[in-house]
C-alpha cells in the first residue's frame, strides 16, 4: 500500500538534522499512522533500525528489570533478540506501543545522556499515561503531537501538491473569491472527506478502490477499538460510563443546543461521577472538549467554565460511522447532509482548528438566543468564529461584533458554503478552508 505524504514527516526530518536532538515521544490516537510515518522516516536513513513493540513482543517487557541506564538496556534488548545490531551513530531505537509498558520512557533520560543512538518512543493513550511519563523524563525529551490527516493531507493524498495549498491560501490571504470550478471541486472534495474522515486505512482503501465500499466498516472496526481500548487502560474508572459517553457523542451533537448534558447519559447521572469519564476520552485523543466561556472577553485560558462544554469527535468520518442507518446512506450515497450538516461541519470545524493547534472555546448567554460556535484570538482581539449549515443570517456574530458590551471583539468570521469575501466587519470563508484558519491568524490578517 502506497505511503500517505504526512505533516509529521518534516517535523521528523527536522528532528533527524538537530545537532542536539533529544529522545522524541510521539504522542497521538490509535490509528493515526504513527507506527507507519516512524518507519517511512527511518527507512533508508540509518544502518540499523532496532524497533520494540511492547503489545506485540511481550517478552520485551522485562529489559528494564535491573535499571534503566542506556547501557544495561541495549544488554537486555540484546540479550532478548540477538539479532538486532546496535551501531552508535547509526541506530535508531524505536519504541512502540509504550502505552503498554510507560515506564520505559524513564530510560529516555539515560539514553540522552548516553547519545550514542537516536530514540523515538511512540503509543496511543499517552496522554492518559504523560503524567507518569512526563515525571521519568522531564527536560530529557522532545514531545510532538500527532493527529489523523487534516483536509490539507487528505489533498496531497489525493495528488494535489503543496503548490494547490498554497493557492487555497492565497485566496483567503488576498480576500480574492474562487473561481466557480475552484470552489465546486473543493467542496466536493471536502464532502468526501466529512464522510470519510482522516484515518489513514480508511483513506488508503478510498483511494485504491476510488469508491466508499468498506469504508463504513473499517470506521466501525476503529470505533471499536476505542470501546476495546476503554476496556484495556481506563483504570480506576467505570468503564461502562466511559463507553456511554462516547455513544452519546452524535446524539448530543444533533442537538440545536449542542452543550454536552451529563444527565442525557444515563437516567440520575450526576456530573462528578462522569467527569473522569470524560478526561480520559479526551486524552485518549478520542473526543475534544470545547469549554463554554464565561464572558467572551480576553484572555482566553482560564475564563471558562470547567463544567459546561460541547464535546465533539476527534475524527469527523468515525462520527459518521457512528450514525444510523438512514442517516447513512443519505450521507453516503444520497450526498444529502439534511439534519446532520450542522452537527458534522462544526465537528469538522473543530477537528481543523484542533489540528492546526488552537484551543476550542464557545460561548451561550443563559436564557436566550445568544451563542457562539468557537472563538480564536490573534494579537489585538478576539474573533467569534460561526459554522453554518445553510446561508443564513449570522445574527449571533453580528450582535457580538456591534454590542459594545463585547469591547475585545470588533470583527468575525463566517465558515458556511460560501465564496471568500469581507462585508461590514464579518470575513466569510468557504467551510473547506478551516484548516488554514491558525496560519491566517498568525500571519496577522486583520479586520
Amino acid at each position: 500500500m502506497k505511503y500517505i505524504t504526512r505533516k509529521i514527516d518534516g517535523v521528523l526530518d527536522r528532528w533527524a538534522r538537530s545537532e542536539k536532538r533529544k529522545p522524541l515521544l510521539l504522542k497521538g490516537a490509535r490509528q493515526i499512522g504513527k507506527t507507519e510515518s516512524i518507519r517511512h522516516f527511518a527507512a533508508g536513513r540509518y544502518g540499523s533500525v532496532v524497533e520494540i513493540n511492547f503489545v506485540e513482543r511481550p517478552e520485551f517487557l522485562r529489559i528494564a528489570d535491573g535499571g534503566f541506564s542506556a547501557k544495561e538496556i541495549v544488554r537486555r534488548i540484546s540479550l532478548v533478540d540477538p539479532s538486532l545490531r546496535f551501531v552508535p551513530g547509526g541506530t535508531l531505537l524505536f519504541f512502540d506501543e509504550i502505552q503498554a509498558f510507560p515506564e520505559i520512557a524513564t530510560s529516555l533520560k539515560f539514553f540522552a545522556q548516553d547519545g550514542r543512538f537516536d530514540v523515538i518512543a511512540s503509543g496511543s493513550l499517552l496522554g492518559v499515561h504523560y503524567k507518569r511519563i512526563a515525571s521519568h523524563s522531564m527536560g530529557y525529551k522532545a514531545d510532538v503531537e500527532m493527529h489523523a490527516l487534516d483536509f490539507e493531507e487528505f489533498l496531497w493524498a489525493l495528488g494535489y501538491d503543496a503548490g494547490f495549498v498554497e493557492e487555497i491560501y492565497a485566496h483567503l490571504a488576498e480576500r480574492r473569491p474562487f473561481e466557480t470550478l475552484e470552489r465546486d471541486v473543493l467542496r466536493e472534495r471536502f464532502r468526501d472527506f466529512c464522510v470519510l474522515g482522516g484515518m489513514p486505512e480508511v483513506v488508503s482503501g478510498y483511494l485504491e478502490r476510488k469508491t466508499f465500499e468498506g469504508s463504513l466498516e473499517l470506521q466501525r472496526s476503529l470505533v471499536d477499538g476505542w470501546r476495546d481500548d476503554a476496556r484495556k487502560y481506563a483504570e480506576g474508572l467505570d468503564q461502562g460510563r466511559i463507553l456511554n459517553v462516547l455513544d452519546h457523542v452524535p446524539a448530543q451533537l444533533a442537538k440545536e443546543n449542542r452543550k454536552f448534558q451529563i444527565s442525557k447519559v444515563a437516567h440520575g447521572a450526576r456530573f462528578r461521577d462522569y467527569r473522569g469519564c470524560v478526561d480520559w476520552l479526551a486524552d485518549a485523543g478520542i473526543v475534544l472538549p470545547c469549554h463554554c466561556l464565561l464572558f467572551p472577553s480576553l484572555p482566553l485560558k482560564g475564563n471558562y467554565d470547567p463544567d459546561k462544554f460541547k464535546l465533539y469527535l476527534a475524527d469527523t468520518g468515525l462520527l459518521v460511522s457512528m450514525l444510523d442507518a438512514p442517516a447513512q446512506k443519505d450521507l453516503r450515497a444520497n450526498r444529502n447532509f439534511g439534519v446532520w450538516g450542522g452537527a458534522l461541519y462544526e465537528n469538522v470545524a473543530a477537528e481543523s482548528l484542533h489540528k492546526s493547534g488552537l484551543d476550542l472555546y464557545y460561548w451561550k448567554r443563559d436564557e436566550t438566543p445568544l451563542e457562539e460556535d468557537f472563538f480564536v484570538r490573534d494579537e489585538r482581539s478576539l474573533i467569534p468564529v460561526e459554522v453554518k449549515a445553510t446561508n443564513g443570517r449570522s445574527r449571533s456574530l453580528r450582535t457580538l461584533i456591534d454590542d459594545k458590551r463585547y469591547p475585545d471583539i470588533s470583527w468575525g468570521i463566517k465558515f458556511g458554503d460560501v465564496n471568500v469575501g469581507f462585508q461590514n466587519r464579518i470575513l466569510t470563508l468557504p467551510r473547506f478552508s478551516a484548516f488554514l484558519l491558525a496560519r491566517l491568524l498568525a500571519d496577522g490578517v486583520r479586520a
